[in-house]
């Protein structure tokens, strides 16, 4: 059996897409995937399967829209290994992450498109945001004392927004942490 972190994208935002962690868990127990644990209620779920990663997104986003009331379509699964996930933090850009109190840091995890054409939609203000592409995620970061100026919300009416789920770079480490448990 592999571990492997699922991304969803979609729930618990701004009111909409209401999906309990408790009820989550027992969906996916249900489906058969074993030791699953949830982190934080923004739909970062670890699970152990002996299934392949493309079958795990498959079957949890067609369970999703059957086992919870969702009031859009735009709910979609990434699943990730420890070992792509390894990868994002280690080929983060030089710095990246290291200022939490001066700069607000976020993984932009890609699903379905690759950052040649996630790039475009970002348009970062000059001494507010800078952006990197990297393989399967954008790297983001935000002057903290100006995040009010931040270009970023403006990537939400793209439609390439569609294809992209946002963790802060904390708790983007933490789940490496957790996805490395015993």
């Amino acid at each position: 059996m592999d571990t492997y972190l699922i991304l969803l994208r979609g729930i618990n935002v701004g009111g909409k897409n209401k999906v309990p962690m408790a009820a989550l868990r027992k969906l996916l127990e249900d489906l058969g995937f074993a030791g699953v644990s949830t982190y934080i209620a923004s739909g970062n779920v670890i699970l152990d399967s002996d299934k392949h990663a493309d079958e795990i997104k498959t079957r949890i986003e067609k369970a999703l829209p059957e086992a919870f009331r969702l009031d859009s379509e735009l709910i979609k699964v990434l699943v990730l290994t420890r070992r792509q996930l390894q990868a994002v933090v280690d080929n983060k850009p030089k710095g990246f992450g290291e200022q939490p109190d001066q700069y607000h840091s976020d993984a932009i995890f890609l699903m379905g498109i690759d950052s040649t054409h996630a790039m475009p939609v970002f348009n970062p203000r000059d001494g507010v945001d800078k952006v990197w592409a990297g393989d399967g995620v954008i790297y983001s970061q935000r002057l903290s004392a100006q995040r009010t100026k931040s270009r970023l919300s403006k990537i939400v009416g793209t439609p390439a927004y569609t294809s992209m789920t946002i963790r802060s770079w904390n708790t983007t480490t933490r789940l490496l942490e957790l996805l490395q448990r015993p």
